[in-house]
């Protein structure tokens, strides 16, 4: 039976866009109508090479995005300033790292991660334009990537961020409690996901809180602090979903998209009871990079009405995986599974998470992408 193939969410972007983002992302004036267009032929090539490769559920590569966090200031009302973010304590523990890194993006042009504006007011979702924008442009280019004979996907999905990520990531300078504060955030985030929900796209839930968040606001905290957080935030995305199908539902949940040591990451079995609770049909969860590889055995304590998309191909180094090696990872998990309906092959992560920020080559991605699918057909023999 043949191995649906999909992926994470952010793919490469052209540079001239990205530039445009991190200036944007700084307040400074860029050209508006080129930027527009930009976005639009971005979404085109993006979709276009999707549909090229094969890949049976797509997306618009989050092209739209200045990345797939700090696009809520354009949509929330209530976000203004600068937070501060912590330093993975993994990276800080390797102060050479830190230092090796620091270096390589001196004078780069890109939105930064460890910057996002901060809560200073009432949080709301004030502005449907820029999703309705992105919704249609994305049908634009599906069409255009029909019309144009190169093949079309059996599926389709639009990310969100987590209300949990934005709440840990955003200082709260306006709520009276941090439950409060999230609370806003999810009910705000609701709007968006029913949005994408009705369009007839999946909704994936990007929440790297679940997992990173303890080695980022949490690493100097008890685990016990951690958990109740996972189950609030859990708990926010089942009210913010309430109504949509779990099925047209992905919660992707992962340890960071960066390259580093990870020696700090909490350990999926810690976490996955709480995310079993999440009203998804599918989790999205990395298992192709060497911190996490082995956990795919957990997969057996899923329900039998969730399936799971199988990180296989890693997104934060150059190597090309062989497609036998992907075709291996995916019999791996498809041996625990039992139920090749409830598996997907996809990616470790976004490659394009923060314009301007990524590891690897865009053609690398590209590469990377078409071993997946090569490794999906192996396997599904």
């Amino acid at each position: 039976m043949p191995i649906a193939t999909t992926h994470a969410g952010s793919l490469p972007r052209p540079t001239e866009l990205d530039h445009l983002y991190a200036s944007r992302s700084r307040g400074e004036p860029v050209d508006e109508a080129r930027f527009q267009a930009l976005v639009a032929e971005a979404t085109t090539s993006v979709v276009r090479e999707q549909l090229a490769l094969g890949l049976d559920v797509v997306n618009n590569g989050e092209a739209p995005r200045e990345s797939f966090l700090t696009y809520v200031r354009e949509r929330l009302s209530g976000f203004d300033g600068t937070t501060r973010r912590p330093v993975m304590a993994d990276l800080t523990e390797f102060p050479s790292l830190v230092a090796m890194k620091r270096a390589q993006a001196a004078g780069g042009q890109r939105v930064s991660p460890l910057r996002p504006p901060a809560c200073c007011g009432p949080v709301t979702y004030s502005d449907p334009l820029p999703l309705q924008a992105e919704v249609d442009g994305f049908a634009a280019a599906l069409d255009a990537g029909r019309r144009s004979g190169i093949g079309w996907a059996s599926d389709t999905f639009l990310t969100a961020v987590s209300p949990g990520l934005v709440a840990a990531a955003m200082d709260n300078r306006h709520y009276s409690d941090d439950d409060g504060y999230l609370d806003a955030v999810a009910e705000a985030l609701g709007a968006e996901y029913q949005f994408i929900a009705m369009s007839g796209h999946i909704l994936q839930i990007d929440a790297p809180d679940l997992a990173m968040e303890r080695h980022t606001r949490f690493a100097d905290r008890p685990l016990d602090d951690f958990l109740p957080f996972v189950e609030r935030v859990v708990a926010g995305i089942n009210r913010a979903v309430a109504g949509i199908d779990p099925s047209r539902i992905r919660l992707h949940v992962c340890w960071g998209n960066y390259d580093g040591p990870h020696n700090h990451d909490i350990p999926l079995a810690d976490i996955l009871p709480l995310l079993l609770d999440a009203q998804v049909g599918w989790l999205v969860l990395p298992f192709a990079n060497p911190r996490h590889a082995h956990e795919y055995r957990l997969l057996a304590d899923l329900p039998p009405s969730m399936g799971v998309v199988a990180g296989v191909i890693e997104t934060t180094h150059n190597y090309i995986e062989h497609p036998q090696v992907v075709a291996d990872r995916i019999d791996r998990v498809l041996d625990v599974i039992g139920d090749a309906n409830r598996v997907q092959a996809g990616t470790d992560c976004g490659f394009a998470t923060f314009a301007g920020l990524g590891d690897v080559a865009a053609e690398v991605a590209w590469e990377k992408l078409r071993s997946l699918v090569a490794g999906a057909e192996m396997a599904g023999r």
